[in-house]
C-alpha cells in the first residue's frame, strides 16, 4: 500500500510532532470505517514523521505516553504529503513542489504553500493544532485512545502555554478537559508546568541550538526575518548566556542575509517576554512594540504568542 507522510513544520515542537502522530492514526482508523472513501478516495496508509530533531518536551511527552520519535523526512519529492501545523514553504519539507500535498491541518494564518488541486484544507483560529484535530476526531466519531489524549493534551498544553498564551480561546479550554479526561490527567497546571517546565533545560546547548531550538523564518515585505522562541519557568536560568546568545544571533544574521534575527525569550510564570534582536532597522521594534530599542533588548509584558503578539505587528512594522 502506497504511503502519506503526515509531517509537522522545520525545528518541530510538541504540537507538531504530537499532531502528526494524531492524524496518522485519525487517516487510517477513518479509512478502516469506509467513511473515508466518500471524501477522498485514496488507498494510502498514514505516517507521522518530523522534519528533524525533536526538543526536550517533545522528548518526554513521547517517551510518558509510549510513542517513539517518528521517522525524519526532509524532502517531499515525489511523496504523498499531509502538512500540520504549518502551510508556509519556509517551513515545510525540500521539493515541496514535487509532492502531492492530500491535506492541511493547521491554527496558523493562510500561508504561501499552494495546490494545483483541491485539498481537505482544516484551519481553526485556535492556539494548537492539536484542538483542531479533536474536531475531526469528533466529526469523524473515531474514539481517541488514552495515549493518543495525552500527547494532545500536552500539545495544548504547551502551545497555549497552559491557557496563557494570547492565541488560547475557550474551544482549547474545553478540548483540554476533555482530553485529560480520556487521558487520566487530573490536574491541568500541574502537568503543563510539568511538560513545559523540560524546555527550560538549556544545559549542554550551545548558544545556536538555544536559537534553533524553536526557530521560524519569515518573508516581511521582502525581508529575511527570522524569529526564535525559547519558554522559560524563570528567565535566571538564562542569564548568563546572554552575551553568548546575542553574539550567536549576529553571526546568523550575516551568513544566512537577514534583515533581522529576533528571539524571544518568554517567562512563563511572569507572563511577558524579553525580545533579544539584531537587525539593520532597529526602528521595527518602536513600531511594532511601542517600545524604542535601547541595547540588545526589550521587555514586552504579557506577551508570550510568537504568532499573534509578535509576527502581525512585526510584518506591519516592516
Amino acid at each position: 500500500m502506497a504511503q502519506v507522510f503526515v509531517v509537522g513544520h522545520k525545528n518541530p515542537d510538541t504540537d507538531s510532532v504530537c499532531s502528526a502522530i494524531a492524524f496518522a492514526y485519525l487517516w487510517n482508523k477513518w479509512k478502516e470505517t469506509g467513511k473515508f472513501d466518500k471524501i477522498m478516495k485514496i488507498d494510502a496508509e498514514a505516517v507521522p514523521a518530523v522534519q528533524g530533531e525533536i526538543n526536550p518536551e517533545t522528548r518526554y511527552v513521547l517517551e510518558k505516553f509510549g510513542f517513539s520519535v517518528p521517522q525524519t523526512l526532509t524532502d517531499g519529492a515525489d511523496k504523498k504529503l499531509v502538512l500540520i501545523d504549518h502551510d508556509e514553504r519556509a517551513q515545510t519539507v525540500e521539493n515541496i513542489d514535487r509532492a502531492e500535498i492530500l491535506a492541511i491541518v493547521d491554527h496558523h494564518k493562510i500561508g504561501d504553500v499552494t495546490t494545483p488541486n483541491p485539498i481537505l484544507y482544516v484551519n481553526l483560529p485556535v492556539g494548537c493544532t492539536a484542538t483542531v484535530l479533536k474536531t475531526l476526531f469528533d466529526a469523524t466519531g473515531i474514539e481517541i485512545p488514552k495515549e493518543i489524549a495525552g500527547i494532545m493534551l500536552a500539545s495544548i498544553l504547551s502551545d497555549t502555554v497552559i491557557f496563557k498564551s494570547a492565541t488560547t480561546v475557550e474551544l482549547d479550554k474545553k478540548v483540554a478537559e476533555e482530553l485529560a479526561a480520556t487521558a487520566g490527567i487530573e490536574d491541568l497546571t500541574a502537568f503543563g508546568i510539568e511538560v513545559k517546565s523540560k524546555l527550560s533545560a538549556l544545559e549542554g546547548m550551545s548558544p545556536r541550538d538555544i536559537i534553533l531550538r524553536d526557530f521560524k523564518d519569515f518573508d516581511m515585505s521582502g525581508n529575511k526575518v527570522g524569529i526564535g522562541q525559547v519558554e522559560l519557568v524563570d528567565l535566571s536560568l538564562v542569564e548568563n548566556l546572554k552575551d553568548d546568545i546575542y553574539e550567536e544571533m549576529k553571526k546568523m544574521k550575516e551568513e544566512g542575509n537577514y534583515t533581522a534575527v529576533f528571539l524571544m525569550l518568554t517567562d512563563i510564570m511572569k507572563e511577558g517576554t524579553e525580545l533579544l534582536v539584531v537587525t539593520d532597522k532597529p526602528e521595527v521594534v518602536e513600531k511594532a512594540f511601542g517600545k524604542k530599542l535601547e541595547g540588545r533588548s526589550v521587555w514586552l509584558d504579557g506577551v508570550m504568542s510568537r504568532k499573534k503578539q509578535v509576527v502581525p505587528p512585526l510584518e506591519s512594522a516592516f
